[in-house]
């Protein structure tokens, strides 16, 4: 026995999709052509119970249609269109039937299978009407119609179709920016923290030598690691919220500093040149992550900082005369110079690197504010 509930839950299922909307709801007053004979003749008892029994039928078909795979929604069409044809002799508004299947038979087939099934229904009714003669009132709008509601329908879908795949696409395209996002702040995080903690470090372990030797000296250490920690901390603020731009003056600077503390001697010669922001910020980040290198592992006393510019390139670069990059491996970078190397392929430059006698970085940038295409951005010499 059908319990109340399920009852219940059968008339606050939705019975069309929520992307039609409240559309074909609207489309069931066509019915009302079918009925349009009898304002003017009473139907007969055969009439009034066929004609239920049709209705009974068309309205599960047309609901279902709107949720049912292809080869049932088909069937559908299939279903209600037979019974167009069949009350075509005793009701020429049964077109309305044939108008339904028609519309139905594009709403989950490909674009070009629907056009043949519409194709075929309208053959097939043309045949029919001039085969059993049905009445005039019956056929033009059961092919006119039928024709013109069919193709509104497969184009609105195709068209429905087109906008969910650029939907799909722009989603793709805005979790791509998000993964380049995330890398690039990946990519900051560890150039600025991998500096300045490799600077701290350095400062702690000089401080605590000085400790029982130069209280004074000790102190000044002391502050300077205060200093650099505070540094560290503006910096991510400002990294993590997009707005960092690094200044080349200021990094040599620091770079200056930093390696004088690690007692290695460090000679610049820098063109009298204009830079764009973004390549100012790309060459000041590849310094950085250069020192960090040369401090943790270069064990070098010596640094060349050269930064050279003509009408078509700038190229810069930091050698060291260090002894600690014989192991270096092409194929094992470590995610410094894969940065590095990502930052000036965005630029449409190229990070040259070579390791033979020290260390060597080069970067060799199109000397232009506007380049955006992508080259082979490593190159490697051992």
């Amino acid at each position: 026995m059908i319990s109340v509930k399920k009852i219940n839950a059968v008339f606050r299922f939705p019975w069309v999709p929520d992307s039609f909307g409240h559309a074909p709801y609207f489309w069931l007053l066509s019915l009302g052509i079918f009925g349009l004979k009898y304002f003017y003749q009473s139907p007969s008892t055969i009439e009034l119970v066929v004609g239920t029994i049709t209705l009974l039928v068309f309205f599960p078909c047309y609901f279902y249609s709107f949720w049912a795979p292809q080869r049932q929604q088909l069937l559908c069409a299939l279903i209600i269109y037979i019974a167009g044809i069949a009350w075509a002799p005793f009701n020429f508004g049964s077109a309305t039937f044939c108008i339904f299947a028609s519309s139905m038979i594009g709403h989950k087939l490909s674009t070009r299978t629907s056009y043949l099934c519409l194709f075929s229904l309208t053959v097939v009714t043309s045949l029919l009407s001039l085969i059993f003669h049905f009445n005039a009132a019956f056929w033009i709008p059961a092919t006119i119609f039928s024709v013109t509601a069919g193709v509104s329908v497969i184009v609105g879908e195709k068209f429905k179709r087109t906008q969910e795949s650029l939907l799909r696409k722009q989603e793709e395209v805005e979790h791509l920016a998000a993964l380049t996002e995330r890398e690039r702040i990946a990519r900051d995080m560890h150039d600025v923290l991998g500096h300045s903690l490799s600077v701290i470090t350095l400062k702690a372990e000089l401080a605590r030598k000085l400790f029982d030797r130069d209280g004074d000296a000790c102190k000044k250490e002391l502050m300077d690691i205060e200093q650099a920690a505070r540094t560290a901390l503006s910096e991510v603020r400002a990294a993590l919220t997009g707005y960092r731009s690094i200044g080349l003056a200021h990094e040599l600077q620091s770079t200056q500093q930093a390696l004088a503390t690690a007692q290695v001697t460090m000679t610049q010669e820098i063109a009298n040149c204009v830079l764009a922001p973004l390549t100012e910020n790309v060459i000041a980040l590849a310094l950085r992550e250069a020192t960090t290198n040369i401090i943790r592992h270069a064990h070098a006393s010596e640094c060349d900082i050269r930064l050279t510019a003509d009408e078509d390139h700038i190229v810069f670069s930091i050698k060291d005369n260090g002894i600690g990059r014989k192991d270096f491996s092409i194929h094992n970078k470590g995610n410094g110079l894969t940065g590095m190397s990502e930052r000036v392929a965005t630029l449409g430059g190229k990070l040259i690197i070579e390791a033979e006698q020290g260390m060597t970085l080069k970067l060799k940038l199109p000397n232009k504010t506007s380049t955006t295409g992508k080259t082979d951005d490593t190159t490697y010499y051992c």
